[in-house]
């Protein structure tokens, strides 16, 4: 456990960790203070970080077991100890931690006797197990246990339903929410003119407090960004009426340019976590499977505005940034600097 002597600044905001400790590879907490605020501005970020904490921040859980001997969910397998529904709900305990978009598979294949455990499931590399040692099944004959797994990362809560059952495949309940409680609290000094902030957050081992805190943080300023840019749009939204859409009906010839010079390479292997996305933002290209910046200069204008949560001011960011980056590739291939106020793409055209 490690504590710290609460201080209080006059002169600047500030925040740091009071407490942090692990009661176990799945229980982790951490208490936080911000100060000096002025009354009732705690209240006002106390209850923002909270729900932004429990309801913002993405995990990873196994969403789908199969198997092609197990005929049905409550079934009891001679030789195996519990039943399938048993074996299903050790399956969502499981604690997993990756930075995976979409989903991805995984299995367990192991013969008895013997107890099963998290350490037996074989797992792409993007996926730690968080406590290898959580049980799913006991095997108490010489018989084989072979599951298929698929492992997804989402926010929330998500619940099976008869819809989602497939021949030989069983859904589970997936509690993709890395934190498990969040409260916080006020301190008044100074005539109760001033607050202090104090946040305690419990997460799964998925993810330290810092790391949830930090997140939840992130996810919020993102959230207000649309709100910062509205004036700016606004009163440039006649002369950007064609920028908006430009670079990505014209994104086929910057390909075409380049690939003549060799430098698709650059463009196969320039991802866009490289990038200064974000997170929403990066977020719904990776769920769309545009993982690299050649995969996002094949999209147009359309493809774009059919993601999901993508709206018309993702992509004038994306466009800045996609220009920055060829701008480099430029530089770098050619030698030579733009003109002032000369778009890449303009000039590849």
């Amino acid at each position: 456990m490690l504590r710290e002597e609460v201080t209080v600044s006059t002169r600047a905001l500030q925040w740091k960790c009071v407490e942090s400790k692990a009661d176990s590879k799945r229980l982790y907490y951490g208490r936080f203070m911000l100060s000096p605020l002025m009354k009732g501005q705690a209240d006002t970020i106390g209850i923002a970080m909270r729900r932004a904490l429990l309801g913002e921040i993405e995990g990873t859980c196994i969403t789908r077991a199969k198997s092609e001997k197990i005929p049905h969910e409550y079934l009891f397998i001679v030789g195996i100890e519990e039943s399938v529904h048993e074996i299903l709900m050790n399956l969502k305990e499981i604690v997993l931690r990756s930075n995976l978009y979409g989903t991805r598979d995984a299995s367990i294949c192991v013969k008895g006797p013997g107890y099963v455990t998290a350490k037996d499931i074989i797992s792409p590399p993007s996926v730690e197990i968080v406590d290898t040692t959580q049980h799913i099944a006991s095997l108490t004959e010489p018989v084989d246990l072979w599951i298929r797994l698929q492992i997804e990362r989402s926010r929330g809560y998500r619940m099976k339903t008869p819809n989602n059952a497939q021949e030989g495949g069983y859904p589970i309940d997936a509690v993709f929410m890395p934190v498990l409680n969040a409260n916080h609290s006020i301190l008044s000094y100074g005539d109760e003119k001033h607050e202090i902030l104090f946040l305690e957050i419990w997460t799964n081992g998925s993810l330290t407090p810092k790391e949830a805190l930090y997140e939840a943080a992130r996810n919020l300023i993102d959230l207000f960004i649309p709100f910062l840019q509205a004036e700016e749009q606004d009163r440039n939204l006649e002369d950007n009426q064609g920028r908006v859409s430009l670079p990505f009906f014209t994104l086929h010839d910057v390909l075409d340019k380049l690939r003549k010079n060799k430098d698709e390479i650059k463009l196969k292997y320039f991802y866009i976590d490289q990038s200064e996305l974000p997170s929403r933002i990066y977020n719904c290209l990776k769920r769309s499977n545009i993982n690299t910046l050649e995969d996002l200069l094949n999209k147009s204008h359309e493809d774009l505005m059919k993601i999901e949560h993508f709206r018309i001011e993702d992509e004038m960011r994306l466009f800045d940034i996609l220009e920055k980056h060829l701008l480099g590739i430029l530089q770098e291939r050619f030698g030579m600097d733009l003109p002032k106020n000369q778009s890449v793409f303009n000039y590849l055209k």
